[in-house]
């Protein structure tokens, strides 16, 4: 159609002004609410990621420190060479008494969770433990000491501050699991996972789960929250005590590398 005459063209829908909407407090509101949540969801980003490697980092440097302090003290030459082929039998193991709040005094070695893995183990399973820099696993106070008849219960998170126990469930029946005192070296073998609610105590009994029965073996229990980014329940990790031996020994044989390597960093 044209334009009737005396009349102005009708401009194209297009090109027609678009009314604009006004500004209203719940429209502020909602879009102030939308950045808020980008924000959370920034911050969030960084406390899991981020700085879960920033804190895992720490955590391992400081676990380094305290395992090449021990070795260093009991031998002069801590990379000489120790002949760790012929089974040697050192008796009974080492047991020290428990340590004081928020003391470190052990350092756990996990070849399944990295070559590289390490961590210290300090007493008790605050925040002041299990939050921090310098620590990151928890020994539940009342439980059993590395190498001691009964239950040597640590705990660590998941994710977050380190994730001390990230891959706890990618453990397999027979994989090492190694503690490192001032006095030696202990070696557990993982035997089984257990999936138990956040009230499951039991699990900590000297004989887990079965409270009041009298323990015979050696037995390490780690555990830490399930699934992943929640505290919903409590993966559960077993072990038991395959042998011990002095820091004068020298490291289990899979740990030379991590040891050697240690050193040279140090």
């Amino acid at each position: 159609m044209t334009a009737a005459p005396g009349t102005a063209p009708a401009r194209p829908r297009s090109l027609r002004a678009r009314s604009r909407r006004p500004v209203t407090v719940l429209g502020v509101l909602g879009e102030s609410l939308i950045t808020a949540g980008a924000l959370v969801l920034l911050f969030l980003g960084w406390q899991v990621w981020w700085n879960d490697m920033v804190v895992a980092a720490s955590q391992s440097s400081a676990a380094t420190e305290i395992s090449q302090g021990w070795i260093e003290h009991a031998r002069p030459d801590p990379l000489a060479p120790v002949n760790n082929d012929a089974p040697v039998s050192y008796g009974d193991p080492v047991v020290a008494s428990a340590p004081a709040p928020a003391q470190p005094f052990a350092v756990l070695f996990v070849p399944r969770f990295g070559a590289d893995y390490h961590r210290t183990i300090a007493q008790g399973t605050g925040l002041d433990v299990l939050n921090s820099e310098r620590l990151g696993i928890g020994h539940y106070s009342g439980t059993q000491m590395p190498g001691e008849v009964g239950n040597f219960a640590i705990a660590a998170h998941r994710s977050a501050y380190g994730g001390a126990m990230h891959l706890i469930h990618e453990l397999q029946v027979g994989d090492p699991i190694y503690i490192q005192t001032s006095d030696g070296f202990y070696t557990y073998r993982f035997r089984d996972h257990d999936y138990v609610p956040p009230t499951a105590v039991e699990v900590l009994a000297p004989v887990p789960n079965a409270p009041g029965v009298a323990a015979t073996d050696r037995i390490i229990t780690l555990t830490s929250c399930n699934p992943l980014y929640s505290t919903a329940e409590r993966i559960i990790a077993y072990g038991v005590l395959e042998s011990w031996q002095p820091t004068s020994a020298g490291p289990p044989a899979e740990l030379i590398p991590l040891i050697a390597a240690q050193a040279a960093a140090g």
